[in-house]
C-alpha cells in the first residue's frame, strides 16, 4: 500500500465525505477547513498534487475506499460503503482533565522548574531566576496571551507561590529568545515525559512545520508557482501511541530532512523507555534507521518503497523486514498503522496552542516551538491522571 493510498485510507476512516451527484466533497486532511472536488469515474481532483501529477491522489483513494464497487459475473453492480470508525470517549474522565486543567498545569510545570538552577555569574547585576524565566516562557504560551496582557497572570503565580519573582514582560520576551533557554525547553519535555514511562512502548515519528513571522520567495523552490511564502520551523517528535506524550524532539530549519534526525530521536527516547517498536513513514526508510531501532531493543515499521529491490532472506534488520513487509503485509501494514498517532500529536498542538510563532529571532522561534510541546505533554499528563490514575512527582528534578 503507497503512501497516498494509506491517506486516503486515514481520510476516509475519520472525515466525513459528502457526496454530490457522481462527484464528491473531500475534506483536507490538515483540518483547515478547504475540501477538494473528487470525480471517481473520471479519476480527477481539484487538489495540487492531482493537477501536477496526473495520477491517483490520497482524496480519490479516500472516494474509493467509501464507496467499493464490486462487479458481478452478470454485470451487475453492488455498491458497499465502508463504516466509518468512530472511538470512545468517557466524558466524564475528559470533563473532569479539562475543567480543573489549568491548575494542575501551573503546578505541574512549577514542579518542573524548580530544580532548574542559574549558570554561576562572575559579575554583573545578577540575573534573574531561570527556573522562573522557564516557568514564564511555557506559562505565556499556554495562555497564548502577549506579554504585556499576561503580566497579571504571572503576578497571580508569584502570589500563589508558583514562582518567586513576577518578571517584567520584557524580560520575558527577552529569555524566550536567548539561546541558552532551549536546551532546557528539552529536558523539561524529556522530564515531562517520564510519568508516562510504565504505559509507552510503542512509539511513532514525524515532523510537521510552524509558520514563522519572516517572508521568502517560495516560487523557485518548488513546484515553479507560489505555494506559500512563509518561513517555517521544522519540528520533529518521537511520540507515544497510547498516551501521545512527546519523548524527544529536534528543531530544524525548514529546508532540513527528515532521515537524519531519527536516530537522535531513538537514541534520546531509549535513554528513559523501554522501546518495543517504532513506526515511521517511508522517508525515514534507510540501513542506519532501522539498525538504530535495532540496537534500542525494538522492531521497526517502516514500509518500503516501491522502488526497493527484493532481498534474500537474513540475518540484517533490512532484510527481515523485508521479509515481514513482502510475504506479511497484513501483520506488517497493522503495526505501522500506529504511526497515525503522531499526526494526531501535532494536531493536538497545533489546534490547542497554534500552528505558527511570533518571535522574530531563530533561537525565539525554536524556543516557542519547544515551549508547545511542553505545554501539549503537560495536558497529556493532567489527562492520563484522571484516565490512568497516574500520580506524577517531580520533586526537586533538575532540568
Amino acid at each position: 500500500m503507497e503512501t497516498r493510498e494509506q491517506r486516503g485510507l486515514q481520510i476516509a476512516a475519520i472525515s466525513k465525505l459528502t457526496p454530490k451527484g457522481s462527484i464528491w466533497l473531500v475534506p483536507s486532511q490538515t483540518g483547515d477547513g478547504s475540501r477538494y472536488t473528487v470525480d471517481p469515474e473520471g479519476q480527477w481532483c481539484t487538489c495540487f498534487d492531482h493537477e501536477t501529477r496526473q495520477e491517483k491522489c490520497k482524496h480519490i483513494w479516500a472516494v474509493e475506499f467509501t464507496i467499493r464497487r464490486e462487479v458481478a459475473i452478470d454485470g451487475t453492480v453492488t455498491l458497499t460503503k465502508t463504516a466509518r470508525v468512530t472511538y470512545s470517549q468517557d466524558w466524564r474522565i475528559y470533563n473532569a482533565a479539562q475543567t480543573n486543567e489549568k491548575a494542575h498545569f501551573t503546578r505541574l510545570l512549577a514542579d518542573l522548574c524548580n530544580g532548574i538552577e542559574n549558570a554561576p555569574q562572575a559579575n554583573g547585576r545578577p540575573r534573574l531566576a531561570l527556573g522562573d524565566m522557564a516557568f514564564a516562557a511555557a506559562y505565556k504560551i499556554y495562555t497564548g496571551f502577549s506579554s504585556r496582557r499576561f503580566a497579571s497572570d504571572l503576578r497571580d503565580a508569584e502570589a500563589d507561590g508558583l514562582i518567586g519573582h513576577a518578571p517584567h514582560f520584557n524580560s520575558v520576551t527577552g529569555y524566550l529568545s536567548d539561546p541558552a533557554l532551549t536546551p532546557v525547553l528539552k529536558a523539561l519535555i524529556a522530564a515531562s515525559s517520564l510519568p508516562m514511562r510504565a504505559i509507552e512502548t510503542d512509539f511513532a515519528v514525524d515532523s510537521s512545520g510552524f509558520a514563522t513571522s519572516r517572508f521568502v520567495k517560495w516560487y523557485s523552490k518548488k513546484h515553479g508557482r507560489v505555494l506559500d511564502n512563509h518561513e517555517w520551523k521544522k519540528l520533529h517528535i518521537m511520540c507515544g501511541v497510547r498516551t501521545h506524550t512527546v519523548t524527544s524532539v529536534e528543531i530544524t530549519d525548514w529546508l532540513k530532512a527528515d532521515s537524519p534526525q531519527f536516530p537522535a530521536l531513538v537514541n534520546d527516547t531509549a535513554k528513559r523507555f523501554d522501546m518495543v517498536e517504532v513506526s515511521a513513514d517511508k522517508a525515514y526508510l534507510g540501513h542506519a534507521n532501522l539498525e538504530a531501532v535495532r540496537a534500542a531493543g525494538a522492531t521497526p515499521y517502516i514500509p518500503f518503497k516501491r522502488n526497493t529491490l527484493p532481498v534474500a532472506e537474513g540475518t540484517s534488520t533490512w532484510a527481515k523486514m523485508y521479509h515481514l513487509f513482502a510475504y506479511n503485509r497484513e501483520r506488517f501494514l497493522g503495526h505501522y498503522h500506529k504511526r497515525s498517532n503522531v499526526e494526531t500529536v501535532f494536531s493536538m498542538i497545533k489546534t490547542k496552542f497554534g500552528d505558527s510563532v511570533r518571535s522574530k529571532t531563530d533561537a525565539g522561534q525554536a524556543n516557542e516551538v519547544l515551549a508547545k510541546v511542553l505545554c501539549h505533554n503537560i495536558c497529556v499528563l493532567i489527562q492520563a491522571m484522571y484516565e490512568f490514575g497516574i500520580e506524577p512527582d517531580f520533586g526537586e528534578r533538575a532540568a
